[in-house]
């Protein structure tokens, strides 16, 4: 993942929202907020309410389940998954070394920070130019799997005990991702590992995301709407505060995590690979007046020698292929070179 993009260095917003500021800085000010209405739970006798899909049903072979799954990738592009078989107390030990992380003094942070022509550490991403506006969050960004594609110096500075849970964690959430897009193949009744086999060794980089708050919270924003370039991705909440919004019927709903859960959403890799069936989806993240939001998101793609498109046993006369063939590594370098605008980087090899 670092080798294919950059991003300007800029300043912490964490150690920015510890002042006490009368007015947000220009840089983080979103000029037109968007016109797209929100659904709020109080505003909304029953809100709309991302699909559950419960592991232990698919592994049962429940084709009530698979069907739910498949419906949820087809018109939500989002579902929460539980029973998902992730150790629960290893989950919690991870929450508590994100959050531990995030409050290392900026001393030792810096240890850890991103280096020019890196995308690997604490920073943000996507930032092209100087006067660009910038998203009011920090992130850590780490290549977790394969292992060999892990920077040993930045890994190695990765204080202990949460080290050695981050690598237990990646694997899990690792075969875990395999797991589901099994099902999926099935659901969408390809060849069996037609799918599987372009997610053998897998890719994964992890991103940490930290969300301070801010007493102008309608003024800033904590991830610009956009679609994930991968697979599949699963987002973890490392504490209690919600933010999380997806672009749904013309309208942002928001996501209330479930306990002991992970949300996971389709990416435009596997958009592409399902011939347009499986949809990526806008989401973005908004911000809290008065406490910080914590999320680990877990990405997942296929290597990046890999060539994706449509797969065959998805093209027929009724439906052709929608997207020309890319590669892995030129997908992710436009997407990092250029800021987060939605899914305009997908319409982009769209036919």
């Amino acid at each position: 993942m670092s080798k294919i993009g950059s991003s300007l260095l800029v300043p912490s917003v964490q150690e920015l929202a510890k002042q006490s500021i009368s007015q947000v800085p220009d840089r983080y000010l979103v000029l037109k907020q968007e016109e797209t209405p929100t659904v709020l739970p109080n505003t909304c006798s029953f809100p709309p309410q991302v699909p559950i899909i419960d592991l232990n049903n698919l592994l049962s072979q429940d084709p009530f389940e698979l069907h739910k799954l498949d419906h949820a990738c087809k018109e939500w592009g989002f579902f929460q998954l539980i029973n998902h078989g992730v150790e629960p107390s290893l989950v919690e030990r991870v929450k508590l070394g994100v959050q531990d992380l995030f409050n290392l003094p900026i001393e030792e942070k810096k240890k850890l920070w991103q280096k020019p022509g890196d995308i690997e550490g604490f920073g943000q991403l996507f930032v092209m130019s100087e006067n660009q506006k910038l998203d009011w969050a920090d992130l850590f960004v780490i290549n977790t799997l394969p292992s060999y594609a892990r920077d040993p110096n930045l890994f190695s500075n990765i204080p202990q005990p949460f080290r050695d849970n981050l690598d237990n964690y990646s694997v899990q959430v690792g075969k875990l991702c395999t797991t589901m897009i099994g099902h999926m193949e099935m659901a969408l009744k390809v060849k069996p590992n037609e799918l599987v086999e372009l997610f053998e060794d897998i890719s994964q980089p992890m991103r940490f995301n930290y969300y301070p708050p801010c007493h102008q919270p309608e003024k800033v924003i904590g991830v610009s709407p956009h679609s994930d370039a991968g697979g599949l991705t699963f987002l973890l909440q490392a504490n209690e505060v919600e933010g999380l919004q997806i672009r749904k019927d013309g309208m942002w709903i928001p996501i209330t995590p479930l306990p002991n859960g992970f949300i996971v959403n389709v990416g435009d890799i596997l958009e592409i690979l399902t011939n347009g069936i499986y949809r990526s989806i806008e989401h973005r993240v908004t911000i809290n007046s008065k406490k910080e939001r914590i999320s680990i998101a877990t990405f997942h793609r296929p290597q990046m020698n890999k060539v994706i498109g449509p797969i065959a046993s998805l093209i027929t006369h009724e439906r052709r292929a929608l997207f020309k063939r890319i590669s892995v590594a030129d997908y992710y370098k436009k997407f990092f070179s250029r800021q987060l605008q939605g899914k305009s980087l997908l319409d982009d090899i769209r036919i």
